[in-house]
Protein backbone atom coordinates (compact mmCIF):
# COMPACT_ATOMS: atom_id res chain seq x y z
CA UNK A 1 0.00 0.00 0.00
CA UNK A 2 3.32 2.35 0.40
CA UNK A 3 3.18 2.08 -3.44
CA UNK A 4 -1.18 3.50 -3.59
CA UNK A 5 -0.31 6.40 -1.08
CA UNK A 6 2.66 6.89 -2.99
CA UNK A 7 0.55 7.45 -6.25
CA UNK A 8 -0.78 10.25 -4.75
CA UNK A 9 2.33 11.42 -4.12
CA UNK A 10 3.21 14.04 -6.47
CA UNK A 11 5.50 17.90 -6.44
CA UNK A 12 7.46 19.90 -3.99
CA UNK A 13 9.04 23.22 -4.88
CA UNK A 14 12.59 24.44 -3.17
CA UNK A 15 12.20 27.80 -2.66
CA UNK A 16 15.73 30.02 -0.81
CA UNK A 17 14.36 32.02 1.17
CA UNK A 18 17.10 33.00 3.49
CA UNK A 19 17.80 36.88 4.83
CA UNK A 20 21.45 38.11 4.32
CA UNK A 21 22.82 41.21 6.20
CA UNK A 22 26.35 42.78 5.51
CA UNK A 23 28.95 41.11 7.95
CA UNK A 24 26.46 38.68 9.69
CA UNK A 25 25.64 35.01 8.80
CA UNK A 26 22.61 33.81 6.65
CA UNK A 27 19.26 33.82 9.14
CA UNK A 28 16.61 31.58 7.90
CA UNK A 29 12.99 32.60 7.30
CA UNK A 30 10.17 30.35 6.26
CA UNK A 31 8.38 30.92 2.95
CA UNK A 32 5.12 31.75 3.40
CA UNK A 33 3.72 29.59 0.94
CA UNK A 34 0.44 30.34 0.27
CA UNK A 35 -2.70 27.64 0.73
CA UNK A 36 -6.15 28.38 -0.29
CA UNK A 37 -6.62 24.80 -1.23
CA UNK A 38 -6.97 22.77 2.39
CA UNK A 39 -7.84 23.05 5.78
CA UNK A 40 -8.11 21.73 8.88
CA UNK A 41 -11.04 19.04 9.12
CA UNK A 42 -10.92 17.65 5.56
CA UNK A 43 -11.52 13.78 5.18
CA UNK A 44 -11.04 11.88 1.45
CA UNK A 45 -11.70 8.32 1.15
CA UNK A 46 -10.81 6.09 -2.01
CA UNK A 47 -10.66 2.60 -3.60
CA UNK A 48 -8.38 1.02 -5.18
CA UNK A 49 -8.76 -1.07 -8.15
CA UNK A 50 -6.44 -4.06 -8.75
CA UNK A 51 -7.42 -5.01 -12.67
CA UNK A 52 -11.14 -5.94 -12.19
CA UNK A 53 -11.05 -6.62 -8.44
CA UNK A 54 -11.79 -4.48 -5.63
CA UNK A 55 -8.75 -4.86 -3.81
CA UNK A 56 -8.33 -1.94 -1.07
CA UNK A 57 -9.39 1.34 0.35
CA UNK A 58 -7.11 4.46 1.13
CA UNK A 59 -8.26 6.99 4.15
CA UNK A 60 -6.23 10.70 4.12
CA UNK A 61 -7.36 13.40 6.70
CA UNK A 62 -6.06 16.03 8.46
CA UNK A 63 -6.54 16.52 12.22
CA UNK A 64 -9.65 19.11 13.23
CA UNK A 65 -7.27 21.47 15.41
CA UNK A 66 -3.25 22.46 15.09
CA UNK A 67 -0.63 20.37 16.21
CA UNK A 68 2.86 22.02 17.65
CA UNK A 69 5.83 20.96 16.14
CA UNK A 70 8.86 23.20 16.99
CA UNK A 71 7.45 25.78 18.27
CA UNK A 72 5.14 25.90 15.06
CA UNK A 73 1.94 25.04 14.35
CA UNK A 74 1.08 22.31 11.85
CA UNK A 75 -1.57 20.71 9.97
CA UNK A 76 -1.49 17.02 11.25
CA UNK A 77 -1.86 14.56 7.98
CA UNK A 78 -2.32 10.73 8.45
CA UNK A 79 -2.80 8.05 5.63
CA UNK A 80 -3.91 4.82 5.62
CA UNK A 81 -3.95 2.21 3.61
CA UNK A 82 -5.10 -1.72 3.86
CA UNK A 83 -6.24 -4.04 1.58
CA UNK A 84 -9.98 -5.59 1.78
CA UNK A 85 -10.48 -8.68 3.67
CA UNK A 86 -11.44 -10.70 0.78
CA UNK A 87 -8.03 -9.34 -1.06
CA UNK A 88 -5.70 -10.22 1.54
CA UNK A 89 -5.39 -14.13 0.78
CA UNK A 90 -3.59 -12.29 -2.36
CA UNK A 91 -1.93 -9.78 -1.32
CA UNK A 92 -1.99 -8.60 2.18
CA UNK A 93 -1.46 -4.46 3.50
CA UNK A 94 -1.76 -2.20 6.43
CA UNK A 95 0.05 0.86 5.95
CA UNK A 96 -0.26 4.08 8.04
CA UNK A 97 1.54 7.57 7.70
CA UNK A 98 1.32 10.40 9.36
CA UNK A 99 3.32 14.26 8.18
CA UNK A 100 3.13 17.07 10.43
CA UNK A 101 3.38 20.11 7.99
CA UNK A 102 4.57 23.54 8.70
CA UNK A 103 0.90 25.78 8.58
CA UNK A 104 2.75 28.71 6.23
CA UNK A 105 5.65 26.65 4.45
CA UNK A 106 3.54 23.50 4.32
CA UNK A 107 6.55 21.92 4.35
CA UNK A 108 6.72 19.27 6.51
CA UNK A 109 8.54 19.36 10.24
CA UNK A 110 7.99 15.49 10.89
CA UNK A 111 7.57 11.90 9.38
CA UNK A 112 6.72 8.55 10.89
CA UNK A 113 5.22 5.66 8.53
CA UNK A 114 4.49 1.92 9.87
CA UNK A 115 3.94 -0.64 6.67
CA UNK A 116 3.45 -3.91 6.79
CA UNK A 117 3.25 -5.53 3.05
CA UNK A 118 2.86 -9.09 3.13
CA UNK A 119 6.18 -10.37 5.00
CA UNK A 120 7.37 -7.01 4.60
CA UNK A 121 7.54 -4.94 7.28
CA UNK A 122 9.27 -1.02 7.75
CA UNK A 123 8.83 1.46 10.55
CA UNK A 124 10.25 5.47 10.11
CA UNK A 125 10.36 8.69 11.54
CA UNK A 126 12.20 11.81 10.57
CA UNK A 127 12.32 15.51 11.86
CA UNK A 128 13.27 17.55 9.07
CA UNK A 129 15.04 20.62 10.08
CA UNK A 130 14.92 23.28 6.95
CA UNK A 131 17.08 25.73 8.51
CA UNK A 132 19.76 23.83 8.72
CA UNK A 133 18.88 21.46 5.68
CA UNK A 134 19.46 18.34 8.17
CA UNK A 135 16.81 15.66 8.41
CA UNK A 136 17.29 13.41 11.96
CA UNK A 137 15.58 10.37 11.46
CA UNK A 138 14.95 6.61 13.29
CA UNK A 139 17.21 4.69 11.00
CA UNK A 140 20.04 7.42 10.15
CA UNK A 141 20.66 11.43 9.56
CA UNK A 142 21.56 13.06 6.02
CA UNK A 143 21.68 16.11 4.45
CA UNK A 144 18.54 17.04 2.67
CA UNK A 145 17.65 20.09 0.45
CA UNK A 146 15.66 22.78 1.84
CA UNK A 147 11.37 22.34 1.83
CA UNK A 148 12.21 18.73 0.97
CA UNK A 149 8.54 16.74 0.90
CA UNK A 150 7.39 13.47 1.84
CA UNK A 151 4.92 11.17 0.15
CA UNK A 152 2.12 12.69 2.42
CA UNK A 153 3.16 16.10 2.53
CA UNK A 154 4.03 16.01 -1.06
CA UNK A 155 0.48 15.55 -1.76
CA UNK A 156 -0.83 18.35 -0.35
CA UNK A 157 1.71 20.90 -1.13
CA UNK A 158 0.99 20.01 -4.31
CA UNK A 159 -2.40 21.07 -4.13
CA UNK A 160 -1.21 24.72 -3.35
CA UNK A 161 0.42 25.35 -6.81
CA UNK A 162 -1.54 27.40 -9.18
CA UNK A 163 -2.22 26.21 -12.15
CA UNK A 164 -4.10 28.76 -13.74
CA UNK A 165 -0.87 30.54 -16.20
CA UNK A 166 0.26 26.24 -16.86
CA UNK A 167 0.48 25.36 -20.61
CA UNK A 168 0.37 21.98 -21.47
CA UNK A 169 3.71 19.89 -21.36
CA UNK A 170 5.08 22.22 -18.64
CA UNK A 171 7.13 20.86 -15.91
CA UNK A 172 7.72 21.25 -11.94
CA UNK A 173 10.25 20.01 -9.89
CA UNK A 174 9.98 18.29 -7.22
CA UNK A 175 12.43 16.79 -4.00
CA UNK A 176 10.52 13.82 -2.23
CA UNK A 177 11.66 11.62 0.54
CA UNK A 178 11.20 8.14 0.79
CA UNK A 179 12.76 5.53 2.36
CA UNK A 180 16.27 6.68 3.77
CA UNK A 181 16.46 8.85 0.02
CA UNK A 182 15.93 11.97 -1.42
CA UNK A 183 14.51 12.03 -4.97
CA UNK A 184 14.61 14.79 -7.27
CA UNK A 185 11.60 14.18 -9.75
CA UNK A 186 9.28 16.66 -11.47
CA UNK A 187 5.37 16.32 -12.88
CA UNK A 188 3.92 17.38 -15.87
CA UNK A 189 0.53 19.36 -16.70
CA UNK A 190 -1.41 17.46 -19.39
CA UNK A 191 -4.16 20.01 -19.54
CA UNK A 192 -7.79 19.84 -18.43
CA UNK A 193 -10.44 16.87 -19.27
CA UNK A 194 -13.91 15.64 -17.54
CA UNK A 195 -14.01 12.48 -16.25
CA UNK A 196 -16.86 10.49 -15.19
CA UNK A 197 -15.82 9.10 -11.33
CA UNK A 198 -17.88 7.43 -8.22
CA UNK A 199 -18.53 10.88 -7.05
CA UNK A 200 -20.45 11.77 -10.24
CA UNK A 201 -18.97 13.71 -13.29
CA UNK A 202 -16.10 16.14 -12.59
CA UNK A 203 -14.02 18.72 -14.73
CA UNK A 204 -9.87 18.18 -13.81
CA UNK A 205 -6.57 19.33 -13.86
CA UNK A 206 -4.46 16.19 -15.68
CA UNK A 207 -1.28 15.50 -14.60
CA UNK A 208 1.45 13.22 -15.01
CA UNK A 209 4.23 12.56 -12.07
CA UNK A 210 7.75 10.89 -12.38
CA UNK A 211 8.02 7.79 -10.61
CA UNK A 212 10.76 5.98 -9.17
CA UNK A 213 11.34 3.09 -11.37
CA UNK A 214 11.53 0.25 -8.70
CA UNK A 215 9.64 -2.79 -7.58
CA UNK A 216 6.51 -1.80 -8.37
CA UNK A 217 6.41 1.08 -11.46
CA UNK A 218 7.87 -0.39 -14.27
CA UNK A 219 8.43 3.22 -16.20
CA UNK A 220 8.93 6.44 -14.51
CA UNK A 221 5.82 8.01 -16.97
CA UNK A 222 2.96 5.11 -16.08
CA UNK A 223 0.92 7.16 -14.22
CA UNK A 224 -1.69 9.59 -14.73
CA UNK A 225 -3.49 11.74 -11.67
CA UNK A 226 -6.67 13.88 -12.12
CA UNK A 227 -7.36 16.87 -9.61
CA UNK A 228 -10.48 19.00 -9.11
CA UNK A 229 -10.51 21.99 -11.56
CA UNK A 230 -11.08 23.97 -8.04
CA UNK A 231 -9.06 25.90 -5.42
CA UNK A 232 -9.16 22.36 -3.81
CA UNK A 233 -7.48 20.56 -6.25
CA UNK A 234 -8.41 17.03 -4.54
CA UNK A 235 -7.25 14.16 -6.02
CA UNK A 236 -10.08 12.17 -8.02
CA UNK A 237 -8.77 9.35 -9.63
CA UNK A 238 -5.15 8.10 -10.39
CA UNK A 239 -4.08 5.27 -13.15
CA UNK A 240 -1.12 3.16 -13.36
CA UNK A 241 0.76 0.19 -14.78
CA UNK A 242 2.59 -1.97 -12.46
CA UNK A 243 5.05 -4.51 -13.01
CA UNK A 244 2.43 -7.32 -12.11
CA UNK A 245 -1.22 -5.54 -13.77
CA UNK A 246 -2.87 -2.14 -13.40
CA UNK A 247 -4.14 0.02 -10.42
CA UNK A 248 -6.96 2.75 -10.63
CA UNK A 249 -7.49 4.83 -7.52
CA UNK A 250 -11.09 6.69 -7.12
CA UNK A 251 -12.16 9.54 -4.71
CA UNK A 252 -15.31 7.56 -3.16
CA UNK A 253 -16.50 10.90 -0.62
CA UNK A 254 -15.60 13.66 0.84
CA UNK A 255 -16.20 16.25 3.70
CA UNK A 256 -14.51 19.59 5.14
CA UNK A 257 -13.00 20.87 2.45
CA UNK A 258 -11.93 24.55 2.38
CA UNK A 259 -13.46 25.71 -0.74
CA UNK A 260 -17.00 24.56 -2.56
CA UNK A 261 -16.77 21.45 -5.09
CA UNK A 262 -17.20 23.93 -8.15
CA UNK A 263 -15.36 21.85 -10.19
CA UNK A 264 -18.32 19.06 -9.66
CA UNK A 265 -20.88 18.77 -13.18
CA UNK A 266 -24.20 18.70 -12.10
Amino acid sequence: MKQLIRLLAIPVLVIANSAFTQHEEAVFSYRNQNNRAFTYGEKLNYRVHYGILNAATISMWVDDTAIVVNDRPTFHITAKGKTNKSFDWMYTVRDHFESYVDSVSIAPLKYFKSVREDNYKDIDLVYYDHAEKQMRGKKKNMEMPEYVQDIVSGTFYARTIDFSSAYEGKTYPLNIYLDQKIYNLKFKYLGKETIKSDIGKVRCIKLRPQLVVDRVFKDEDDMTIWVTDDANHVPVRIQTDIWVGSLKVDLTSYSGLLNPFSSKVK
